[in-house]
């Protein structure tokens, strides 16, 4: 789906050019060319490309990780709820006694707070805040990767076409020739071997250009595959609208090499995780440091038994015994005239004056206080409990677990100080590069200027037949030649730019 939308959006963005014409006339689709810029290129690859969309995906878990430290210096909140059924069957008191019991049904809740202050605990927002920069700059690093690569493959793509223009224009050349050997044969001025080496020489042009043609497709099928994206459009009808002139390179190498120890973005994510590592260090050494952790909640239950009968049974034995017992003892204060005898010992217990049941009222308390599940909870009383810890003796394992992380900042300080090396080095290399290949400029157009002499000399030469036709053919080889020379030339200076820009990590022009 969003590689659909981005076709969509690069056939509505890149302007249409053709030639002009009638406003009441429509152009063949065919004839229409859809210019694209390097901006529009980056635009869309920064949208679009699968390998810089991975590296965006980062930095919604490291923002993540940065809330997630700081809310662990919080107190955390944990409710809970359970529904339990047990079902009927006997207890056994001992002694060969048993009692049937009811299914019952049992729920509960919960509700506690749990919040634990530790040295690592305090120490996590900054690490994670670290660590999260170091993920920013890896985006960064994506970023300048993406730029580097886009740009340069744009070059590419450009210095393919301008190929093709060598080739049209040798094709060009070498029609010439062929109808001023064939005009030179119908006066008898020359045989026709020289006629057939124009046309030997004309149909290898001619491959040249489709070979070149190729090329160009080709490379600007990649930018789009780069950039993430299928061609909206015929590959032919794309045009690279983008020119770039070569200027002499003001750059300082000091500056050059200052700037990309400020701004390369990989060496600022590994300084980034080396902090970080710091971090973790004094984290590390918190471990020796008591720690505090503090619990308090509520909570309730509800137990209701499924057997009505037998409850209310059961409650009914217990009632006859304490009406049997109230009856002794008032036989006994009546024996002894000691008087407070209970008026009625069944109707105090809660039974019928025959004591074969229970009271109506009474029974009917017994369901309501049974008819409890899921939610008449009984709670229970609110609890509290803070603990302070300091470990004594644990096997070792902070120890092991201090030098584990010592060790791992000093692998990351010295990856910082490779990396830096690598980062100067690239640049040097880079600067270096940048000046052979403006140097080549130079020497390219001048062995050009030469090749295209060298070229009028044996034309003139031939033309007033005092040259050959193979002077002719080899003066434009090797006039085909230079010119290619020269324009491989060109932009192997402005993608030595783009790799320079790569190395320091920031746009120079």
């Amino acid at each position: 789906m969003i590689r659909r939308s981005a076709l969509v959006v690069l056939a509505l963005v890149i302007p249409v050019r053709g030639s002009a014409q009638d406003s009441t006339t429509h152009s063949p689709a065919a004839d229409r060319t859809l210019s694209l810029s390097l901006s529009e290129a980056l635009r869309q690859a920064r949208a679009n490309s699968p390998a810089y969309r991975q590296a965006l995906n980062d930095a919604s878990p490291a923002r993540w990780g940065v809330r997630n430290a700081y809310g662990s210096l919080l107190p955390s909140v944990v409710a809970s709820t359970d529904f339990g059924y047990t079902g009927s069957g006997q207890s056994n008191f001992g002694g060969g006694f048993t009692r049937p019991t009811s299914a019952f049904l049992t729920s509960g809740y919960s509700l506690g707070l749990q919040w634990q202050l530790s040295g690592r605990s305090l120490q996590a927002p900054a690490q994670q805040r670290a660590l999260q920069r170091a993920t920013d700059e890896d985006i960064g690093a994506a970023g300048v990767g993406l730029t580097a690569e886009i740009s340069t493959q744009y070059l590419t793509g450009l210095q393919a076409g301008a190929q093709v223009a060598v080739a049209r224009q040798q094709v060009r050349r070498n029609e010439d020739f062929l109808a001023l050997a064939e005009a030179r044969h119908r006066v008898g001025q020359t045989t026709l071997l020289d006629v057939r080496q124009a046309q030997v020489t004309k149909g290898t042009s001619e491959v040249t250009l489709l070979r070149a043609v190729q090329a160009e497709n080709e490379a600007k099928l990649d930018l789009l595959r780069r950039m993430g994206v299928e061609p909206p459009v015929s590959v032919e009808q794309i045009v690279l609208s983008d020119s770039f002139r070569v200027t002499p390179p003001a750059f300082q190498l000091d500056s050059l090499l200052s700037l990309s120890d400020r701004q390369n973005p990989l060496l600022r994510s590994l300084r980034a995780r080396e902090h970080a590592a710091g971090i973790d260090v004094r984290a590390a050494k918190t471990d020796y440091l008591p720690s505090l952790s503090l619990r308090a909640g509520w909570s309730g239950f509800t137990q209701q038994f499924t057997n009505e009968n037998l409850l209310l049974g059961q409650s009914l034995s217990s009632a006859r015994d304490q009406a049997a017992e109230c009856e002794y003892n008032n036989a006994v204060r009546t024996a002894l005239s000691l008087g407070g005898q209970t008026a009625n010992c069944l109707t105090a217990f809660g039974l019928t004056p025959t004591g074969t049941a229970l009271l109506d009222p009474v029974a009917q308390q017994i369901r309501n206080e049974n008819s409890v599940f899921p939610f008449s909870y009984t709670g229970q009383p609110f609890g509290a409990n803070l603990t302070i810890s300091l470990p004594i003796f644990t096997g070792f394992s902070r120890s092991l677990r201090l030098s584990q992380v010592r060790a791992q900042e000093d692998d990351v300080e010295e990856e910082v100080r490779a990396r830096r090396l690598q980062v100067r080095t690239d640049v040097h290399s880079r600067y270096l590069a940048l000046q052979t290949s403006y140097q080549a400029i130079g020497v390219q157009g001048t062995s050009r200027d030469a090749a295209r002499d060298q070229l009028r000399l044996a034309q003139d030469r031939y033309r007033v037949g005092v040259g050959t036709a193979l002077e002719v053919s080899d003066a434009q080889a090797a006039v085909q030649q230079a010119e290619g020379d020269y324009v491989n030339a060109v932009y192997d200076y402005h993608k030595a730019i783009a790799a320079l820009e790569a190395a320091v990590g920031r746009p120079l022009r």
